[in-house]
């Protein structure tokens, strides 16, 4: 049986990475403590922003981050926008990194 980390945990671990490397996080949207699921905004600070969700892979059992919303930054804004309005445990980092960088494949965050 595998124990699944609750939301608020994972975040603050996120983010506690985050800070180790001097990449700068908010938390812009808090949502169900416990099972909320976690949007990522990667905000590189040209314009441009990504969103990221994790999904479960039907074939490998894993669950991975895909890009949800890609282009100028306001239109990810209104794509996260939508995802909160039907789902209102939702949680929302916004990451902040020029060089693109989200650590969201390091396998310390697996």
């Amino acid at each position: 049986m595998s124990t699944r980390l609750t939301s608020d945990l994972w975040v603050s671990a996120y983010l506690t990475r985050l800070r180790l490397v001097e990449i700068p996080a908010f938390v812009v949207r808090k949502g169900d403590a416990t099972a909320g699921s976690v949007l990522v905004k990667l905000n590189t600070l040209d314009g441009n922003a990504r969103a990221f969700q994790r999904q479960f892979d039907l074939m490998s059992g894993d669950r991975e981050w895909v890009t949800l919303a890609e282009g100028t930054e306001p239109d990810v804004d209104a794509s996260l926008d939508k995802q909160a309005s039907f789902d209102p445990d939702l949680w929302v980092i916004e990451v902040e990194d020029r060089q693109g960088r989200h650590l969201l494949d390091d396998p310390s965050l697996a």
